[in-house]
């Protein structure tokens, strides 16, 4: 067969990849409009119509499919987005488009879905229930400054409330304030009150279904050539939970050759507690697009991280063979498209795109479950729904939420713990149900505490068929100030990994000499930045908006006294307790030798 007639077949299967590879934007335009065409196909590489106009530059082919509704927030078959593409190019002007098209996608649909999840729980008793967030850190000293809270849920129909305590983390310290998130919503309206107890203001955003937002235009989502400029010198960072081998084992008690099921009591209900085994953590870097200098810093800062973290890292270098009498800057193996698109042709390490600079970082986790098969919530009809739409606005819940997608053994988790970030887990307490209907009971009533007996259990079960929860706990008090009718906070973004990369630089910080603590500000002045959207179902999503303020005194961050802000100088504690372990180790090490070496000597 002719490659004519190749290239003829592949415009008929392929036509908007097609037209892309030949970057022939007018046949694009005329293409994409055809009624049987899907601009999401993907080809045999795995890539959408704007993955690979992307990945190959070609920039008006790219103008074209974010015109005619092309998704920004797919991933390729190698699970990277196409803002991750976008910045593998060093192109500003892709970046920004890419970019612009995202916020706008995310700000225009942000609350696509609640009625959805609403509706879910509509038909549900209603309930009270308290989640208690406790922090913890394998890193010494850490976790002295890891804090807790207890978010308080009521729901009542088609109406729900959470009460957090706990906003966030900027400046590497835990940000606080007494915040309501109230949602309520049928199948053609939705409402979000942000209320914000500490100021008195509430912010409320409405979103019709039928209809587009009409506070929100592309126009509107601009980025700054700030913001662009630091997604281009700084690593792209994606972390996504392995749990493709999780398993679940029951935990044992006893003396060896008597041991049994274990099993504890949590807030009144007999549990059976599980390991959760094979939970990794995997994190990789991407480098191609930054300069040689950038390069050489980032590869100075592995070997730390890596004894740091007890990470295993895995390099990638670029692909194939870069000589090739017809190789451009994004074809560098110069791939025809018969090759390519011949799904039977393998192209080994060979791929279209700049070279790809590829770090793979891996830690494993253990978690434990504590499962009731006798309490009176669903997991799946009543709760999982609530963790979805707190998901929204918490980076907290966004990571539960992957975790109790997962198949659970029988039962209610009544405990969760569960890895967090690189240095921090989460364990997750339900307790109080229905303990109190109204806002005034919640003031009063102390956090859900561990009982020795199962008599709240059966009190549970014998009112929950009857609780009501008072229709004033989603009343907004009078002498609230409301911000017109729509929230003016921007929508939070999801780019996780620079909260990922500021921790790192913490951790990288930490090990530093005291005289350098002034390179904090020059390192945290690069990573300003506004989160990006949920990537996949593998993708670790990401919540709330890390900014890291105003760094422009070096000394800012250490200068305050409360636990919640000493989290960088635990850090810097905990790296010189590890050198000192260390060096008591070795010297242990030693005089075990020398004593060994005296007893061969003494025979």
């Amino acid at each position: 067969m002719s490659i004519a007639s190749v290239r003829q077949d592949i415009q008929v299967e392929f036509p908007l990849h097609s037209a892309v590879w030949e970057n022939d934007y007018r046949r694009l335009e005329r293409h994409i409009i055809l009624p049987q065409i899907d601009v999401e196909a993907v080809d045999p590489r795995g890539r959408t119509p704007l993955h690979l106009a992307v990945s190959l530059g070609h920039m008006e082919s790219v103008r074209v499919l974010l015109r005619h509704g092309a998704q920004v927030t797919k991933e390729n078959a190698k699970n990277w987005t196409v803002l991750q593409e976008a910045v593998s190019t060093g192109d500003p002007e892709m970046v920004q488009l890419v970019l612009q098209r995202r916020d706008y996608l995310k700000a225009s649909t942000a609350l696509e879905g609640v009625p959805e999840l609403l509706s879910k729980i509509r038909e549900s008793p209603d309930f009270y229930m308290e989640m208690k967030w406790e922090f913890t850190s394998w890193i010494p000293l850490l976790s002295r400054v890891c804090p807790s809270d207890v978010c308080r849920i009521w729901k009542s129909g088609a109406s729900l409330r959470v009460d957090s305590t706990l906003l966030g983390f900027e400046n590497m310290t835990w940000i606080r304030g007494r915040r309501s998130y109230i949602f309520r919503g049928d199948d053609s309206c939705a409402e979000l009150m942000e209320v914000n107890h500490d100021e008195q203001v509430v912010d409320t955003e409405r979103f019709i279904i039928s209809q587009e937002r009409e506070d929100v235009t592309l126009e509107s989502m601009q980025p700054a050539e700030q913001e662009v400029a630091k997604r281009l010198t700084t690593p792209i960072v994606n972390t996504y939970l392995d749990t493709r081998d999780i398993a679940f084992e029951r935990n044992k008690s006893g003396i060896w050759g008597w041991r049994t099921d274990k099993t504890e009591i949590v807030n009144g209900f007999d549990a059976k507690v599980f390991s959760v085994n094979n939970v990794n953590v995997v994190i990789r870097t991407r480098t191609e697009h930054l300069t040689d200098e950038e390069k050489a810093r980032i590869k100075s800062e592995r070997n730390i991280l890596e004894s740091l973290l007890g990470t295993v890292e895995q390099h990638i270098s670029a692909q194939g063979d870069l000589t090739l009498e017809y190789a451009t800057a994004t074809n560098p193996t110069a791939i025809t498209p018969e090759e390519y698109f011949n799904s039977n042709f393998d192209l080994g390490n060979r791929d279209i795109g700049r070279p790809i600079e590829l770090s793979i970082r891996t830690q494993k986790f253990k978690g434990t479950l504590w499962m009731s098969e006798e309490h009176p919530l669903s997991l799946v009809k009543q709760v999982t729904p609530i963790i979805d739409l707190m998901a929204r606005t918490s980076s907290h819940f966004a990571r539960l939420r992957d975790f109790v997608t997962l198949k659970f053994p029988p039962g209610f988790p009544v405990k969760i713990e569960i890895p967090l970030f690189h240095v921090l887990n989460a364990r997750i307490t339900f307790g109080n149900v229905n303990k109190c209907s109204t806002e005034e009971e919640a003031n009063t009533t102390p956090a859900a505490t561990p009982s020795s007996t199962g008599d709240d259990e059966d009190e549970v079960a014998s009112v929950l068929s009857t609780f009501q929860v008072c229709p004033s706990v989603f009343v907004v008090p009078d002498n609230y100030q409301r911000r017109g009718g729509s929230r003016h906070a921007p929508v939070p973004n999801n780019d996780e990994e620079f909260l990922q990369y500021a921790i790192h630089q913490s951790l990288l910080d930490s090990h530093r000499v005291p005289s350098q603590e002034g390179t904090w500000d020059d390192t945290h002045s690069e990573l300003t930045d506004v989160m990006a959207n949920s990537q996949s179902d593998r993708s670790i999503p990401e919540g709330v908006l890390v900014d890291f303020g105003d760094t422009s005194s070096p000394t800012s961050t250490f200068s305050t006294s409360s636990p919640d802000s000493d989290l960088h100088l635990a850090m810097e504690l905990s790296a010189r307790a590890q050198e000192q372990d260390e060096r008591l180790r070795k010297q242990e090490e030693e005089e075990l030798e020398k004593i060994l070496q005296l007893s061969l000597t003494e025979k």
